[in-house]
């Protein structure tokens, strides 16, 4: 990744934690615990004026690896 890149990326990961610190705040504690395989992970996502929209993903071993790739990322 470029330099430039780089920077753009972090300035944006700042802003974010500045917005939502919260939701920063809930990533960083089920982060410093850990995941493991069979845990669950479940978003919902409501866009104004419309319904309520969930998924979910069950955390498999071959997810461990990523998963740990961007809390470093995020650090």
């Amino acid at each position: 990744m470029n330099p430039s890149a780089l920077m753009k990326l972090v300035n944006a990961k700042n802003k974010f934690v500045d917005n939502h610190p919260k939701f920063t705040a809930f990533l960083s504690a089920m982060y410093s615990r850990g995941f493991e395989a069979g845990t669950v992970i479940e978003i919902t996502v409501t866009h104004p004026g419309e319904g309520p929209v969930t998924s979910n993903i069950r955390v498999q071993e071959s997810d461990l690896e990523l998963l740990q790739s961007l809390k470093d990322l995020a650090n």
